[in-house]
């Protein structure tokens, strides 16, 4: 019994380190092979209609803002599409004042009741002109070369049938919002550029993907049966064989949640929706020609149960704890439950370093100043850790509980507690 302990203990700490090197590696490989050397847009050959998609859902605060940065474009050929999902403020109001501003290139639509975000899509894309698809949050400022980065994507391989781009957070005042900043960089920037090094990408950003409209056609376009949809057609269009990348230079800017309860319902959201499409696509084992998604499906599996042996373990040594003080048990018994000394340090260091890494790939676009974050992302672990290994928990009852086939609703998300202005 006592060996189990100890590969449990070296299981739980030793994970997130073999993944961490295998971020910076990835990453590092990925930014001097494929980026380092790329600053502006190649010129391309043509410019097919690109068509806007941006679903809203409560968004009058911020979607006119949202709409007017879009005029921005440097892109000559592209529509914007807002749809309004059911909306129970002003949202509509804002937005048919805003169709009137802008006559030439916005076009919305008005839905009720609210179907959900991967219904409202679907509705966009299906009114659609354009051959290119670009889909983005109500709370999202584009860069204005973001649709010259995209197409360039699609123009250099037909096989090519999804881009994600590259968040960065805009409101930075709060100790989660600093904390927020630098996970994008170290956990979600370098795990996309190890993914696209090795071939295949969990998920796009749901928050801004392009897309080609054949692709999302022919894998059926969005589906409603899962809380993150964002991921769901990532594998439905790799699982098609449909090339999907990942551009970092694609930038856009949004508000990440600034309150704990806002942090706690986007993370529990992610969780459910990863854990919800892993069980969906379950079935790439039985396929041969599926091989290529193997690795990237075993290894959210592992992160599940390392998320359940680090509860386990904690609940283990909680308990073994209190009953050796009470009198109960010899001192000796929470040995086995108590880490080896080197691999906390190790782990800190690695992080430390993954962070560093991270903060300097991206600080080129940034003008170099996102190293000044460097001292508040550090506590990244402690904070994140837990609240990421719960939501595992909740999110697994949650979705043995739901049932099959339930279209899933969406509600406006936490945007911060700062404003814009």
């Amino acid at each position: 019994m006592t060996h189990f302990w100890i590969f449990l203990n070296y299981f739980v700490f030793l994970y997130p380190l073999y993944m961490s090197l295998s971020w910076i590696l990835g990453g590092l490989v990925f930014y001097y092979r494929r980026e380092r050397k790329e600053i502006e847009c190649p010129p391309l050959k043509s410019y097919p209609l690109f068509s806007v998609i941006v679903p809203a859902h409560n968004e009058e605060a911020g979607i006119a803002d949202t709409v007017r940065n879009l005029e921005k474009i440097e892109y000559p050929n592209f529509e914007v599409i807002v749809v309004n999902d059911g909306s129970t403020d002003k949202t509509s109001q804002v937005l048919n004042k805003l169709a009137k501003e802008y006559p030439k290139w916005l076009r919305v639509i008005n839905l009720s009741p609210n179907g959900g975000k991967a219904k409202a899509l679907n509705m966009g894309i299906l009114v659609s002109k354009g051959e290119l698809i670009l889909t983005i949050d109500a709370d999202c400022f584009i860069n204005a070369d973001v649709l010259n980065w995209m197409a360039w994507h699609f123009e250099s391989s037909p096989r090519v049938g999804a881009i994600t781009g590259n968040p960065r957070i805009l409101n930075r005042t709060t100790l989660l919002a600093k904390i927020q900043l630098g996970e994008y960089s170290s956990i979600i920037g370098l795990i996309k550029r190890t993914q696209r090094i090795l071939g295949k990408v969990l998920t796009v950003s749901g928050v801004i993907a392009a897309f080609r409209k054949n692709a999302l056609q022919d894998c059926g376009f969005f589906d409603s049966d899962t809380v993150t949809e964002d991921i769901d057609i990532t594998w439905k269009l790799q699982r098609r064989f449909w090339d999907v990348r990942f551009e970092p230079r694609a930038l856009c800017w949004i508000l990440t949640p600034e309150t704990m309860k806002g942090l706690w319902r986007q993370r529990l959201r992610w969780s459910q929706g990863g854990i919800e499409v892993v069980r969906k696509h379950g079935d790439i084992w039985t396929q041969w020609r599926q091989r290529r998604l193997w690795p990237i499906h075993f290894e959210y599996i592992i992160s599940i149960v390392w998320a359940f042996s680090l509860g386990f373990l904690i609940v283990s040594w909680a308990v073994a704890s209190a009953l050796s003080a009470l009198g109960f048990i010899d001192l000796t018994v929470t040995q086995p439950f108590i880490p080896p000394a080197w691999t906390g340090s190790i782990l800190a260091l690695v992080c430390m370093f993954q962070l560093a890494t991270s903060l300097h790939i991206d600080s080129r676009y940034e003008d170099k100043s996102l190293m000044k974050y460097y001292f508040w992302v550090i506590w990244y672990p402690f904070f994140y850790w837990g609240i990421n290994a719960v939501a595992v928990f909740v999110s697994v009852f949650k979705i043995l509980l739901r049932k099959k086939g339930v279209s899933v609703k969406w509600q406006s998300p936490d945007r911060g507690i700062h404003t814009l202005q």
